[in-house]
């Protein structure tokens, strides 16, 4: 994750194709530090893949994510059959992990406070910091007016911190262990979040309004991912580190999925509210939803040609623009405000000050080592 912003910025240089292009020469260069640093882990206990969790998990986060995104344009008997659908799923995924000999998710190591306050700081980085990215160059573009190698530069302000901060972030859980770096990230996190709200609703917003806050949400960025990788891994014994890394990297993609989706229905919410405030009844309920659908993609130019009647009634254009802020409005004030939930959450989770009961074995062991040699 921390070479997606370079990359983003190449693109903004170069043509659309290198968006798919980009990936395979750092992929390659992924598998080269893989296999000089990283050490393989195993449990030799695990025989066989848990698929029936693998399958019904996938069929839970597919319909909670299909009823979030497509659930206005069904009807009521099906919007109630995909989330009936959707609940049983993760009921059957939540029955195949308790009966399973060697289930996906091993639910016991939630008992252990450090991984269960680890995993809030990934649920919390996913729930705003990176769903937001997909949306935030639609702001740039479609609310700031700047060209893609702009909006290409301006990204970095949110992403490069997250590269810079992690030396200071481990740092930080050294000495104040992960019970506090963890949930300061999170809060730093969300105080951006709240800044960008501030900056997008002030006269005049430009990039240097908007800068604090995508500042702030990039080092709160850079401070979380860092410790909450580690903490995850070196809550429980090695042997089960991959299965810790899988539950955190679960965490992280299926908050991640949900709230894209989330994001976007915010968005579309917030501008058709605004949209129905300013113009009443002039537009039918599904007009007025497919308008704001159209405006959540950022490209105003071609509305009146879309809708004529929005061209009679918002000939200037100021009006859908206005709606188009509104609803980043909503989208900021719901992950800022959910991401400090989730620092309160995860500071509570973490208890009081102790030392990560694997970190501490393996300081035992090593001090021994030491003592022996000496």
């Amino acid at each position: 994750m921390a070479l997606v912003p370079p990359s983003v910025d190449c693109v903004a240089f170069s043509s659309w194709q290198w968006v798919f292009l980009i990936h395979v020469p750092l992929a390659i260069l992924a598998l080269v530090f893989i296999g000089a640093g990283v050490t393989e882990s195993r449990d030799h206990n695990a025989q066989k893949l848990d698929r029936a969790g693998i399958l019904t998990l996938s069929f839970a986060v597919f319909g909670f994510s299909y009823l979030i995104t497509q659930g206005a344009d069904l009807g009521s008997g099906a919007r109630i059959g995909v989330a009936s659908a959707a609940v049983l799923a993760f009921a059957a995924f939540l029955v195949a992990e308790k009966i399973s000999p060697y289930p996906m998710f091993d639910f016991s190591v939630f008992r252990i406070r450090q991984f269960s306050g680890a995993i809030m700081g990934g649920i919390g980085m996913n729930f705003s910091y990176w769903p937001f990215i997909i949306y935030l160059p639609i702001y740039f573009s479609g609310v700031l007016g700047y060209d893609s190698t702009t909006t290409g530069l301006l990204l970095l302000v949110y992403t490069l911190p997250l590269m810079l901060m992690s030396s200071t972030a481990e740092r930080l859980r050294a000495r104040y262990q992960a019970r506090v770096a963890i949930p300061l990230g999170l809060l730093t996190l969300g105080v951006g979040f709240i800044a960008m709200r501030i900056g997008s609703s002030l006269e005049g917003t430009s990039w240097l309004t908007m800068l604090p806050g995508t500042l702030i949400a990039g080092i709160g960025i850079g401070l979380t991912n860092s410790p909450t990788t580690n903490t995850t891994t070196g809550s429980v014994s090695p042997d089960r580190a991959g299965m810790a890394s899988g539950i955190d990297i679960s965490a992280r993609l299926i908050t991640l999925a949900i709230n894209i989706a989330v994001l976007g229905l915010l968005l579309t919410q917030g501008i058709a509210s605004y949209l129905k405030t300013a113009l009443g009844t002039a537009l039918d309920p599904d007009e007025l939803r497919a308008l704001a659908e159209k405006i959540a993609t950022g490209n105003l130019d071609g509305l009146s040609q879309y809708s004529p009647r929005l061209a009679t009634l918002d000939p200037s254009g100021a009006l859908a623009h206005a709606a188009l802020v509104n609803g980043f409005g909503w989208v900021m004030l719901y992950s800022g405000i959910g991401v400090l939930a989730l620092a309160v959450i995860s500071f509570v989770v973490f208890g009081p000050r102790n030392v990560a009961p694997q970190e501490a074995r393996d300081r035992h062991l090593a001090q021994g080592a030491s003592e022996a040699r000496s």
